[in-house]
């Protein structure tokens, strides 16, 4: 292939891979006009907007020449979404400059960090990566920007609905502003203009004509099944079309994880890709579908976005996307380059008008049909069979066994165990529930107005069961396999529940059918009566006031007011003195009786305390400049203490016995003792304590003390040399000897031929 605008060595490498022509999306890049601006491209998914932008940013990169240079920092720069796009991105790119000779190095969020440091280290002509790793690669210095010359978003609208703006904020804004910022989406919503409008200079939009036309190559079909049925519907999809490769689309990892083991025991060839996989795991399950080592794959929305499965022949949505954009992506991952594809729509009765409004807004038309039955499936089983190429090779070398085998077993039983081989490896087909494709009218929204003719049904359950609308509608869509456009009128009655089904629809549930256990509907001849039974009469309330006015309020300058009553002044309050002037009308007779305390005639009259005559002690002036000193204890209030009651008091205790009762073994406290019973060389105290003491006192021993000299206190004495005496003994305080004399050897000391050894140290 040769094209004068584009660069040899890309030129040469697209003729390398068998590139004959370019696509749209490619022819547009290199329009005249666009080389060197910013620009905004819309594509289909599968249209080669990566190898567009690979070429677009050539002049940049290579600028005029064949071979790049050693480059210190990054010339080009590729954002892609998740790490299965920019893997992707940097395996194409790869061979696309391989002639050029250009580095290029991946920064994608699950890898290794030091690995990818030192590939930058090493030097990079172009590096892709996703938002995420990238800042982080910017923020610790190992990626600079500074040299860059253009930068490509690929998928910019799921980068944004994954929440990267903040991050494509500061990639951006990281970069010289004189480069060149390509952005490919294959829709273009407000978010993306705005972002474009903000990095871009004088952008040029380009939208080529795949984009008005959505998936050419894409057969879209809308299976209704029901409810319980999705599952086997799924495997029967399969089975019937027995795609190279297909994917399944879940809307959870946990849904994702339930069909993949049910696929599994089934003996589907399966592998799955979700978020919650390590980056290891999801590229060994990609490399499994490209090998064929696996035939089908179960992904959530994060596999929607760009990636490239070689012969990928069918996608299955088992759960219904958010919107139409996801469709289009989910459904994009087939009928690329040219090639075929199907898209199936698993659609339960009550999603009919959801599937209907995601196709509606992605423009496209599917095909609303019943899903494969297990007889199709087994009669598609059969013609596959028949038409296998191996039955039309030249199989001399295998003749010889093939006659000994039809002489031993005969013709019929050989083709017999041949077709039961062939069955042997594939799961068997499942019997589905039979469903009626809903038409267009069922399909389009329905006006209110009239129902139309319609069967009542009676359910057994009402507002005594906890019944309501919202619980019976969904059980009544699966047991009978309609929609809810064929359901009217749903009546919650006290012990029961009347619903009015379609009359076309009717034939479904039969004269009697049970919805859920224990709960079942029965066909009516009739219309059933809807009146509510009529309720008691309230009790009548109380009449009202005269004067007041009845609900509804009557207007405030309608309603009579009530006169208020004369004014009439208070009672003066009642004392004791007979002259002092009272409120008019009353006199001492009128006041209030009450009884008086009684008192007793022989009762003395009442006398203070005399505790209470004593002064209250008074601090000094002195005393208030502190203010945390404790207040002099007023030993007035105490009983009064007699010198009797001290010497009966400071008798010595009975032997055996200690303060609180018990015995004890130890004798009597003598002088010297302290209140815990250790000894102490202070001498007791002598002389007569008439300090009064309190209830409870423990006086001191009575024993006479000897004076203490003036000025010499017993624990602190010291020597005239101010030093103090060495202690008795030679033992210190904590009771180890002190420059005490060592213990003379048991031979005579004054023997020279003896000398006396210390003993040694005792370890630890």
């Amino acid at each position: 292939m040769t094209h004068t605008t584009i660069a040899a060595p890309l030129a040469a490498a697209l003729a390398a891979k068998g590139y004959d022509s370019l696509t749209p999306v490619q022819e547009a890049v290199l329009a005249e006009g666009i080389a060197g601006r910013d620009a905004l491209v819309s594509a289909q998914t599968g249209s080669g907007k990566t190898v567009a932008f690979g070429i677009a940013v050539a002049d940049q990169i290579l600028q005029g020449n064949d071979k790049l240079l050693f480059a210190d920092t990054p010339i080009a720069l590729a954002i892609a979404p998740t790490r299965e796009l920019a893997l992707q991105v940097a395996r194409e790119l790869s061979w696309l400059y391989a002639e050029a000779g250009a580095q290029i190095a991946t920064c994608v969020g699950g890898m290794d960090y030091r690995s990818e440091r030192r590939a930058l280290e090493r030097g990079a002509h172009i590096v892709v990566g996703t938002p995420g790793r990238l800042r982080d690669h910017i923020e610790r210095g190992s990626l600079d920007l500074t040299g860059l010359r253009a930068v490509v978003l690929d998928e910019a609208d799921e980068m944004l609905d994954l929440g990267f703006r903040e991050d494509l904020e500061f990639i951006l804004s990281s970069a010289p502003e004189e480069r060149r910022t390509l952005m490919f989406s294959a829709t273009v919503p407000r978010e993306i203009e705005a972002l474009a409008k903000d990095f871009q200079r004088d952008a040029v939009r380009i939208q080529t004509a795949g984009e008005r036309k959505q998936h050419a190559d894409i057969e879209y079909r809308a299976l209704t099944v029901s409810a319980r049925d999705r599952e086997h519907a799924i495997f029967n999809v399969l089975r019937f079309y027995e795609a190279r490769s297909a994917i399944v689309f879940c809307k959870t990892r946990l849904a994702v994880n339930h069909l993949l083991a049910r696929m599994g025991n089934r003996g589907f060839q399966v592998v799955a890709l979700s978020g919650e996989l390590s980056q290891q795991e999801r590229t060994h399950a990609l490399q499994a579908l490209r090998d064929g080592r696996a035939r089908v794959c179960i992904a959530t929305d994060v596999a929607a976005r760009g990636i490239d499965l070689p012969g990928l022949e069918l996608v299955i949505h088992a759960d219904l996307p958010s919107n139409s954009e996801t469709l289009l992506h989910r459904s994009g991952r087939t009928g690329r380059a040219g090639s075929k594809g199907v898209s199936v729509l698993v659609v339960a009765p009550s999603e009919v008008r959801k599937a209907q409004r995601l196709l509606t807004g992605a423009k496209l038309v599917a095909e609303w049909a019943k899903p494969p039955s297990a007889d199709e499936v087994q009669e598609r089983d059969d013609a596959r069979l028949l038409e296998h190429p191996v039955l039309a090779l030249d199989l001399a070398d295998e003749m010889p066994l093939a006659n000994a085998l039809l002489d031993r077993f005969g013709p019929q039983q050989m083709a017999a165990a041949f077709v039961r081989l062939w069955r042997e490896g594939r799961s068997a087909p499942e019997v589905l529930q039979d469903l009626t494709p809903p038409d267009a009218s069922t399909r389009a929204p329905r006006e209110r107005g009239e129902f139309g003719e319609a069967v009542w049904y009676s359910i057994g359950v009402g507002h005594t069961g906890r019944a309501e609308a919202r619980w019976l509608l969904p059980k009544i869509c699966e047991a009978g396999g309609i929609t809810k456009n064929e359901i009217g009128a749903i009546r919650v009655q006290q012990d029961n529940t009347f619903v009015q089904i379609a009359k076309a629809a009717a034939g479904r549930f039969g004269d009697a059918l049970e919805i859920e256990a224990g709960v079942g509907m029965m066909r009516l001849d009739g219309e059933p009566s809807l009146e509510r039974p009529e309720r008691p009469a309230r009790k009548p309330y109380a009449p009202r006031p005269e004067g007041r006015p009845t609900s509804p309020r009557a207007p405030r300058d309608e309603a009579p007011r009530r006169e208020k009553p004369a004014y009439q002044p208070k009672p003066a309050r009642f004392v004791d003195d007979a002259e002092t002037p009272r409120a008019s009308g009353w006199t001492p007779d009128d006041r209030p009786t009450k009884a008086p305390r009684p008192r007793r005639e022989d009762s003395a009259p009442f006398a203070k305390r005399e505790m209470h005559d004593a002064p209250r002690p008074r601090r000094d002036a002195s005393d208030e400049a502190s203010a945390d000193r404790k207040p002099a204890r007023d030993d007035s209030r105490k009983p009064r203490w007699s010198p009797d009651d001290r010497a009966e008091r400071s008798a010595p205790r009975s032997a055996g016995f200690k303060s609180h009762g018990g015995k004890s073994d130890a004798a009597p406290r003598s002088a010297g003792f302290k209140s815990h019973g250790a000894k102490s060389d202070r001498p007791a105290r002598t002389g007569d304590d008439s300090r009064p003491q309190g209830e409870g006192f423990k006086p001191r021993s009575t024993d006479a003390r000897p004076a203490r000299p003036a000025g010499e206190r017993p624990f602190k004495a010291k020597t005239e040399g101010g030093e103090r005496p060495p202690r008795a003994g030679g033992f210190k305080k904590d009771g180890f000897k002190k420059d005490a004399p060592r213990k003379a050897p048991k031979a005579d000391a004054s023997d020279p031929s003896r000398r006396f050894t210390p003993p040694k140290k005792p370890r630890g």
